[in-house]
């Protein structure tokens, strides 16, 4: 019980300090700068560029780095069409790799962990049969960190084939985004005013909301039902 007491402290103390980290990175760094760079380098580089954009946006969602500035700049360089494929491509392959980390570094010491608990074993199990449906939800709605989301789901019993049909819900908003992105028209001017516009960004801001009650309500009765059935 101590043993297990002390590898939970230990896992805490570690995903504190790996996202303060990345936090004081973030400010000490600016990573908005250090991606508008690797977009023009990105811009330069012809038809290697989409691959190359691709490959940058995987390691930004495996490290805990913002992908914003990125989704906009696939607007910028490919337009809106390519830009969302690109970006919605590269955000699966990202958002997997995360995953499977989360799922096979975690997930033996999660089972230890629930089968102390059957009623939130049970809660787990009911959630994994449902589990293309929370995803797609979770991901309509930006109010949910993707990137941590992408590790917590990991230790979960989500399947890895509901996971990424479930992802299939970040195309609304890869479009939203990338579109606005392609209005800025300028790498530099990723990320100022005069390149939002309101009525979109409200936009993603309903849906998103829509989207964060709905997957609420889901996941509670799912987990009353669970309940109520063990």
């Amino acid at each position: 019980m101590g043993k297990l007491k002390l590898e939970l402290i230990i896992k805490i103390l570690l995903v504190c300090i790996a996202v303060g980290t990345v936090i004081f990175l973030a400010k000490a760094l600016n990573f908005q700068s250090l991606l508008q760079q690797a977009l023009r380098w990105v811009q330069s580089l012809g038809v290697l560029g989409p691959i190359a954009f691709m490959v940058i946006y995987n390691l930004a969602t495996i490290l805990f780095i913002p992908g914003s500035v990125l989704t906009l700049g696939g607007g910028v360089l490919f337009g809106v069409f390519w830009g969302s494929i690109y970006v919605f491509i590269a955000a699966t392959i990202g958002a997997t790799v995360a995953f499977l980390i989360g799922r096979y570094l975690s997930r033996d010491w999660v089972s230890r962990q629930l089968e102390k608990y059957p009623k939130f074993q049970a809660i787990d199990s009911a959630v994994a049969r449902e589990g293309w449906k929370i995803v797609f939800l979770t991901r309509l709605s930006p109010l949910f960190p993707f990137n941590l989301l992408n590790y917590a789901f990991g230790i979960t019993q989500v399947s890895l084939k509901d996971y990424i049909l479930g992802s299939s819900g970040m195309i609304p908003g890869t479009i939203m985004y990338v579109y606005i992105g392609s209005l800025a028209g300028d790498i530099a001017m990723i990320g100022t005013k005069q390149s939002t516009n309101p009525t979109l960004q409200w936009s993603v801001r309903i849906v998103g909301f829509i989207a964060t009650v709905a997957v609420t309500i889901y996941v509670t009765r799912i987990a009353r039902n669970a309940l109520e059935k063990n």
